[in-house]
C-alpha cells in the first residue's frame, strides 16, 4: 500500500469563541478523499499555565461524537514531546487541535512519477498567510 505524504498542523483557538466552524470543511475534504485525518489530539491549556491533552479516544461521547464523522484513525503517532511543544507554544486559555492529515491526492500523482522514472527534487509548502500577503502587495503596486 502507498501512502501520500503527512502534513503535522497545530491549530491553536481561543476556548471561548470555539464553536466547530472547521469541521464541515475538513469533512468535506475527507469525503473528497483529498485527505485523511490519522490522528488527533486536542490540548487545552489553562489560564494558570498546565495543559491537558485529550486524544480521541479519550473524549466525552457528545464531544466524540462532534469528531465521529472525520473517521479519524488514531494512530498514535503524535507524541508526548509534540503535545509539549504545541503546549509551549500556545497562550494560557487556549486550545489546540493537533492533527496529521495524509495528502490522499499525491497518492496516484506520486505513483505515475514513478512510473516515469522521475523523482522529487525539491518540496516546499509556501503558508498561505505569505501567500495572501504577497499577492496583495503585488495587487497594490499594478494598481
Amino acid at each position: 500500500m502507498t501512502y501520500g505524504p503527512i502534513d503535522f498542523l497545530a491549530l491553536g483557538f481561543e476556548t471561548e469563541k470555539l464553536k466547530g466552524e472547521i469541521l464541515p470543511e475538513l469533512l468535506d475534504l475527507i469525503e473528497k478523499k483529498i485527505v485523511r485525518v490519522i490522528d488527533l489530539v486536542v490540548i487545552q491549556k489553562y489560564e494558570d499555565g498546565h495543559h491537558e491533552a485529550v486524544e480521541m479516544e479519550q473524549l466525552a461521547p457528545d464531544l466524540l461524537a462532534l469528531f465521529d464523522p472525520l473517521d479519524v484513525e488514531v494512530s498514535g503517532i503524535i507524541q508526548v514531546e509534540d503535545i509539549a511543544n504545541v503546549a509551549e507554544a500556545m497562550e494560557n486559555g487556549t486550545t489546540a487541535a493537533v492533527l496529521l492529515v495524509e495528502n490522499l491526492w499525491v497518492i496516484k500523482f506520486g505513483e505515475a512519477v514513478m512510473r516515469a522514472n522521475g523523482r522529487l527534487l525539491m518540496h516546499e509548502r509556501i503558508p498561505m498567510e505569505v501567500v495572501n500577503e504577497v499577492l496583495d502587495i503585488f495587487a497594490k503596486t499594478e494598481g
